[in-house]
């Protein structure tokens, strides 16, 4: 995708900024002494989100990390197998980063991997929601955008309905912010097709724009950050990373 779709871009991005203003709280300052610096995380899908969003939080002055993980980057391990391993590296992944890259904020973005009961996937997101508060940094969790439960996913629907409620369950009381992003996508998948990559899953730049321009909006209401106006990151080099062009996105 390059300069046939700028202007649609710009224009979703645009409407993603107004679509999150609803329930915003008050900005609260970021950790004295330094600026925002947000460390990203999640699975494939959120990594597909990546390069919109590091383009976006760098445009409004912030530092900006991405360790997501392609087939996995959970925190919850549930038991089985490939979602423990994959757990242990995320979670080795995240204490190495809070102690370089010192963060101001985590942002976790529930993941297609969080397997395992309610109860499992509750006490993962407390616990990361203590480590990074620890830290002294402060832990966003976000809901993942809808996305077709197909032949691999569909033996653990039960607990990828279940994770949202859980992370939501575990940011009260302050522990951390609970960021519910259907009120950019919605519920329904398949009515999000034109930002979406062929698999029904991951989001092309498109996508990947409206959702940086989104939550950009929304950290601006947990921290003191102010986020820049798509037209000054939407439709930069970031577009043709060759995350998009494995999606096939055009």
């Amino acid at each position: 995708m390059h300069t046939r779709n700028l202007s649609a871009v710009l224009a979703v991005a645009g409407m993603a900024v107004l679509a999150g203003c609803g329930g915003a709280s008050t900005a609260e300052p970021a950790p004295a002494g330094s600026g925002v610096r947000l460390l990203w995380m999640g699975d494939s899908i959120a990594g597909a989100q990546a390069p919109a969003l590091e383009a976006a939080m760098k445009a409004g002055g912030a530092a900006f990390k991405d360790i997501t993980s392609d087939g996995g980057g959970n925190v919850v391990s549930g038991g089985h197998e490939v979602t423990t391993m994959a757990a242990k590296d995320t979670w080795k992944a995240l204490k190495e980063n809070l102690a370089s890259f010192r963060p101001t904020v985590v942002a976790y973005q529930v993941t297609t991997y969080d397997w395992g009961t309610a109860q499992q996937q509750l006490s993962a997101y407390r616990k990361l929601a203590k480590t990074v508060r620890d830290s002294g940094a402060r832990l966003v969790l976000v809901s993942a955008p809808p996305y077709k439960i197909d032949a691999f996913y569909k033996p653990h629907e039960r607990a990828i309905e279940s994770a949202p409620a859980m992370a939501a369950k575990a940011a009260e009381a302050g522990q951390a912010r609970y960021l519910d992003a259907a009120q950019l996508w919605g519920r329904d998948y398949a009515a999000g097709q034109a930002q979406r990559a062929k698999d029904g899953i991951h989001s092309c730049q498109q996508g990947s724009a409206a959702f940086a321009a989104w939550f950009g909006k929304q950290l601006g209401t947990l921290v003191a950050y102010t986020p820049a106006e798509p037209g000054a990151w939407a439709t930069g080099a970031w577009t043709g990373d060759e995350r998009f062009a494995k999606l096939g996105c055009g």
